[in-house]
């Protein structure tokens, strides 16, 4: 997703330019922090998400949306509360209230996930960002991905890939018809299941994977779809 900035605080900026580059389908392309320079920028080039403060001089947020005829996605920065209801009215995406963790940033653009999925599909490859650059991988070649802490394990028939990011964000990435939720740590791929016993899977490669207690009902009955 082609993403830009409209924040008059620099330091806004660097954070929301952190987050992006530890997020892999968010591609940032530009930062303003002058509302009539974004104005021009988006008059003439496409993006797909908006982050936008509110307080900031001359024109503020809410109207700088206002005035766009062909709105982005958008997603509110700011250190005001009392605008979410403002923002809600424009159909904003989120409204992230200064300063946000990763964690609630990331909760943010698990929405626009959402609505991505919901529109085109799931895709066929997964774009992932590891230290050496952007990788593909083919979702069908993922065996099971784990959740730990603040990162994941996308474990492939030849390889393990590390990456900063959320099992539940993961989740809305990857094409239902072929993955489901074992355990609130693990996503397995429903086609390298070898066998399933009373609280674990056991995988084509022998590795085992645990069934959460109150997963249980819901991955049963999802191994029918």
């Amino acid at each position: 997703m082609k993403c830009i900035i409209l924040d008059d605080e620099p330091f806004a900026h660097q954070v929301l330019e952190h987050y992006m580059n530890q997020t892999p389908d968010l591609n940032f392309v530009a930062g303003f922090r002058n509302a009539v320079e974004a104005y021009e920028y988006l008059g003439r080039n496409k993006i797909d998400l908006l982050f936008l403060d509110i307080e900031m001089p001359l024109i503020n947020g809410i109207s700088f949306l206002k005035a766009l005829k062909d709105k982005p996605k958008t997603i509110f920065t700011t250190a005001y509360k009392e605008y979410a209801f403002e923002g809600f009215e424009l159909g904003v995406v989120d409204y992230l209230l200064k300063p946000f963790s990763y964690e609630r940033f990331e909760q943010a653009i698990d929405r626009i996930r959402s609505v991505a999925v919901v529109s085109n599909g799931a895709a066929d490859t997964l774009l992932i960002k590891e230290k050496v650059g952007f990788i593909n991988i083919r979702q069908m070649d993922i065996l099971y991905i784990e959740g730990c802490k603040d990162y994941i394990k996308i474990v492939t028939k030849d390889q393990t890939h590390v990456i900063y990011h959320t099992l539940k964000g993961m989740l809305k990435r990857l094409n239902p018809v072929y993955f489901i939720q074992s355990h609130k740590s693990y996503i397995v791929n429903k086609s390298f299941i070898a066998r399933i016993q009373e609280e674990r899977l056991i995988l084509v490669n022998q590795v085992i994977v645990p069934i959460g207690q109150s997963y249980k009902k819901s991955f049963l009955g999802g191994l029918q779809d």
